[in-house]
């Protein structure tokens, strides 16, 4: 895997970062290639220190050196993925043919893992702005591996495609609620249904023991939600309270009683899959049925609005007339009107994906 720096570095022209991967283990080889640089001797000014700011991300064990690099490149051949296989799939690629895929769950204890896993997370440092590290010898972290495994030569390899960490939380008295915390599909892999794939063996790793409550997400980018939609539809669509004749008479106590039970999904979750799979089972050319899903997802969508009414009452109470005029200016509700409307299409735009993917993987 070879990377450009995309950043604006001072002092240099024709400035190349390069970073290879090995492909299984990750060994890395780190080199910085430039044609010229300034130098505080005849230019009184200092280059940024690009070399240095690298290796404060990529942990020590990498080469600087070519042949090093590829007399790594030919022990690929012992690297074994880590941990416990939970799932293999097949994917159909027109070049390659049926290309086969492994997901393993790992943790610390798995010998050379920690070393892996140092080497693993600094993709996320090119590829997802906000990330950071996270301290994996904490023993309520999971790791989820995806692997290819190909043939070549006549031996067995595997590379890396992406990973997923998700921590345990305590749920007083006894249960543990799992939270997805990094999620990373390398970009060469991206597109081929890889996260969908691990977001599902990971879901139903968890909905196998008894201790877990339910399954979260930390700070879950758009992305994930609708990946997270489409893998909770999938889940959900065979269980009986969401069968397509029951969906018309609303989200019911026996949907969240039985996605909590059988799928560790919560309530908020349990609905948005009530919603998607309420839409596709709905003849949306019918006005009164199109009129009906409308005022569903719109009762619900006006939640916030509702609690600002009544944050507004109470402000009423207390506040001195100018700052009450400011604050109801806010709360216009023709604009909530507007407000409300655009969620709701920009809502049911993302299920209809959702019900489009679903159909094309039927």
């Amino acid at each position: 895997i070879h990377f450009l720096c995309s950043e604006v570095a001072f002092g240099y022209k024709g400035l190349q970062i390069q970073l290879f991967y090995a492909a299984g283990n990750l060994s890395t080889l780190f080199k910085v290639k430039y044609t010229s640089k300034v130098t505080e001797t005849f230019d009184c000014v200092e280059a940024d220190d690009v070399e240095g700011k690298i290796r404060e991300i990529i942990p020590a064990g990498f080469t600087c050196n070519t042949d090093d690099f590829i007399s790594l490149l030919e022990k690929e051949a012992n690297f074994k993925p880590f941990g416990t296989l939970l799932h293999t799939y097949t994917v159909h690629s027109e070049e390659a043919g049926e290309l086969t895929y492994q997901i393993h769950k790992a943790d610390v204890t798995c010998p050379g893992f920690r070393e892996y896993h140092e080497r693993l997370q600094t993709f996320l440092m090119w590829f997802i702005e906000t990330a950071s590290f996270i301290d994996a010898d904490d023993d309520r972290w999971d790791f989820f591996l995806v692997f290819e495994k190909y043939n070549k030569d006549g031996e067995t390899l595997y590379a890396t495609v992406g990973y997923m960490t998700v921590y345990n939380y305590y749920v007083y008295p006894d249960k543990t609620r799992p939270r997805v915390s990094q999620m990373l599909i390398l970009p060469p892999f991206q597109g081929e249904g890889h996260g969908a794939q691990l977001l599902e063996a990971v879901h139903r790793f968890y909905c196998s023991l008894p201790k877990v409550q339910d399954i979260t997400a930390e700070d879950p980018s758009e992305n994930y939600v609708k990946l997270r939609d489409y893998v909770l539809v999938k889940l959900c669509q065979g269980l009986p309270s969401f069968a397509a004749d029951k969906l018309h008479l609303g989200f019911s106590a026996d949907m969240i009683k039985e996605a909590q039970d059988k799928l560790k999904i919560n309530k908020k979750h349990a609905r948005r899959v009530y919603e998607i799979l309420r839409l596709r089972a709905t003849d949306m050319s019918d006005e009164d049925k199109a009129r009906e899903y409308r005022l569903e997802v719109k009762k619900r969508l006006f939640g916030p609005y509702r609690k600002n009414q009544r944050e507004l009452a109470k402000m009423r109470k207390c506040l001195r007339p100018e700052e009450l005029v400011s604050h109801m200016s806010q709360m216009d509700t023709q604009t909530q009107h507007e407000e409300l409307e655009k969620s709701y299409q920009d809502v049911v735009e993302d299920y209809r994906r959702i019900i489009e993917r679903l159909a094309s993987q039927a």
